[in-house]
């Protein structure tokens, strides 16, 4: 707003949504193949510190950790480009959906030993790291199995959440989804050359105010 020097905060917020709304990428052209990874996050701040409970009087119900948090889940094939989501629940049913969409039948799948994932990616060849026995990478018939790309591009989406924008609500996940897996995809390219290619993104890409979905 002071920048640009737009007369309101409403006006400046709008104008940063319509660049994210902008940046919205095509469907990939192919399934990802080769050596993909796919994991889930939760996105958002820690819970505030628990009431003390009286004597005599019945605990509350703990919340769970991650119940302010908002789940993702990114599918990234290593060396290219990630595409992530936001899903109410990570489950194995709202998860294949995703898998059918994105990856190729005959790539390399690695997660970590989640059984949802595990379930998600049945089909498809697929490796595991152990991360309760403390396992983040092996090799195996001369690959790497491990996770650390997308877990790595994770911190770049919570630093992005914590020390720039501090707070987003929840219907606006997928927006700032929009915009962290366009920074990434786009990162081998020159500051010239993003301009060009953001700009290109934004024909035929209208987001009203009053756009009920997001």
């Amino acid at each position: 707003m002071r920048n640009l020097e737009i007369g309101s905060y409403r006006s400046a917020w709008f104008m940063a949504h319509r660049i994210r709304w902008a940046l919205t990428q095509e469907p990939v052209k192919g399934l990802f193949g080769g050596t993909v990874e796919m994991d889930e996050t939760y996105i958002g701040g820690k819970l505030r510190a628990q009431q003390s409970v009286k004597p005599r009087e019945r605990p509350k119900d703990r919340l769970d950790a991650i119940s302010n948090k908002v789940p993702v889940v990114s599918v990234l094939q290593r060396g290219g480009s990630v595409r992530s989501y936001h899903v109410e629940k990570v489950t194995a049913k709202n998860l294949r959906p995703i898998v059918d969409e994105m990856i190729a039948e005959d790539a390399h799948l690695m997660t970590d030993t989640s059984t949802v994932l595990a379930s998600a990616g049945a089909k498809r060849k697929h490796s595991q790291v152990n991360h309760r026995e403390k396992e983040y990478v092996r090799i195996e018939s001369g690959e790497k199995v491990t996770t650390n790309t997308v877990e790595g591009y994770f911190s770049l989406l919570k630093r992005g959440n914590i020390g720039i924008y501090h707070h987003w609500d929840k219907k606006y996940t997928g927006q700032y989804l929009r915009e962290f897996d366009w920074r990434y995809n786009a990162r081998r390219l020159p500051d010239m050359g993003r301009t060009v290619v953001a700009l290109k993104m934004t024909g035929g890409k209208r987001l009203m105010l009053k756009s009920p979905i997001l």
